[in-house]
Formats: structure tokens, sequence, C-alpha cells
């Protein structure tokens, strides 16, 4: 399969015989400048090392040559696991490939795998699309993804720092972060997330505290009255309230009424 997309980005490699896998020392070898993943999961480390225990390194890394040391181009989890394990070299074979091909490789192989974080794909989608100039409708075809799809990742990183921290360290969800870019301010995003954290509010619960801050926000532009009297809005901060009652799964029955000269809510809420 990456060989496939490789070839989708023209960056079919051409090998000439029995490649050469060398034993390459551990201390010879640097990271990537063009990694996308910035998370490793040490968990995963542990289980890729267990597996290097018993079976080894199946696969070799592929590296090119830079500034008279090693750089890897793919398979940097099986050099943290070998690093991990203390082993003193690492099976690798050695390509010949420019900074553009390099970064693609990096991207493609990290796509093709589970685990990257929401931003961290984001941050590829958007490499690929500068490193080749394609439109998100061209990436996504390469890709075998809709375009939506390419085009709700890269609008997070439009979010602010903090939140895409939070969303790389899997504090939030990534449909967390596309309810807080419907938010007009980093003011009302940050002080959302804040909610978020704190009050451990689910996808729900977290669309419809932004739907009541967006209905405050437009009643404060179309309303001179004071809050206090606005019954548009006291209807709706009630109604809202319910609604983020009722998405912690307690089941409330609500009943309205229209009077001459007042609104008649009656709220039951089960003892058990």
């Amino acid at each position: 399969m990456k060989e496939q997309f490789s070839r989708l980005f023209g960056l079919s490699e051409q090998r000439t015989g029995q490649e050469e896998v060398r034993q390459i020392p551990i201390g010879d070898i640097d990271t990537s400048p063009f990694q996308p993943r910035t998370v490793f999961d040490d968990e995963r480390i542990d289980e890729l090392c267990q597996t290097i225990k018993t079976h080894g390194v199946i696969q070799p890394i592929v590296v090119r040559v830079r500034n008279n040391r090693y750089e890897i181009i793919a398979g940097e989890r099986r050099w943290r696991a070998v690093t991990k394990l203390g082993h003193d070299t690492i099976p690798a074979i050695v390509r010949e490939f420019n900074d553009s091909q390099t970064a693609s490789i990096a991207l493609i192989e990290n796509l093709q795998r589970e685990g990257l974080t929401a931003v961290e794909e984001a941050v590829a989608y958007q490499k690929l699309i500068e490193l080749h100039q394609l439109t998100q409708e061209s990436l996504a075809q390469r890709l075998g993804k809709s375009q939506s799809t390419i085009a709700n990742k890269l609008r997070l990183l439009m979010l602010p720092e903090t939140i895409k921290i939070a969303l790389m360290e899997r504090k939030i969800t990534e449909r967390h972060a596309r309810a807080l870019l419907s938010l007009d301010t980093e003011e009302l995003q940050l002080k959302v997330l804040e909610e978020i954290l704190t009050k451990e509010l689910n996808v729900k619960q977290t669309e419809v505290r932004i739907a009541f801050l967006k209905e405050s926000a437009k009643s404060k532009k179309t309303k001179r009255i004071s809050f206090t009297k606005d019954v548009r809005l006291a209807l709706n901060t009630i109604r809202q309230s319910i609604e983020m009652v009722s998405g912690s799964g307690l089941q409330i029955k609500t009943n309205e009424k229209d009077h001459e000269d007042h609104y008649e809510i009656v709220i039951q809420i089960p003892k058990r």
C-alpha cells in the first residue's frame, strides 16, 4: 500500500538488484527533521520492543547519508525500540533521496499508520500540499479520502496553540476541537476549552455550551434590554441547561406552556 501511494506522489523507488541490508551503529543515526509524528506512545514502543526481543527487526529501517551520518527516512519507531533495548546496531537500507523526497516519504509512511493525532495528520496534509503544489481536492484523490476530510483536518490548524496542544495530548477529541472552531474569538475558544477540561464535558455538552454562548452573543448585539428582562434569553438558558443535564444521562421530562402573561415550564427530574 505504501508503494502505491509513493507512486501517486511521484516517488516510485527504482531498485536495482538485491538491496544491501547493513548493520548500522545506533549512535550514527539521527532522526528526520521531516518526521510528522511528535508524540510517540511509550506503550506501543514497549510492545514493539517485546516483538523485537522475540523475532528481531524483521523489516530494516530506511536511511540516507547526511553530513557523514545517517538520517532516518522510514522506521523511527523501530529505531527507538532498538535504542531502548540497548542494541548496538540496527539493520538498515541506505537510499539516496533529496529533502523533498525524504519529507514526502516520511509523511506518507506515517499517514498510512495508526496513532497520528489529528493535528499531526493536518500538518502532514499541509506539508504534502506545499511540497507537491497540490489542491485539497487533488491531495484527497491521491490519498483516497474525501475533500471534506482533508478540509476539516486542515481547519484544525487555525485553532490557538493551546487548543492544538490539548488535542495532541489527547485531552480533547477532534470533535471537541471542530466544535470550538465555530466560535468567533480565541478568547471564547479558550474559555470553552477550560470548561471542557475542568467539567469533563463530552462532545454533546460542549456543542450545547457553544450554542448557548453564540446565542448570548447574538442577543447582546440585537437586544438593548438587560438580560434579566430578556424573556427569550431566559427561555434559551433554561432549555440549554436542561439539554446539558440530559446529556449526562438523566431522563428529564419538560412541559412548556405559553400563557397570556407568562411562560410556564414544568421540569420533572427522576430521583432514581
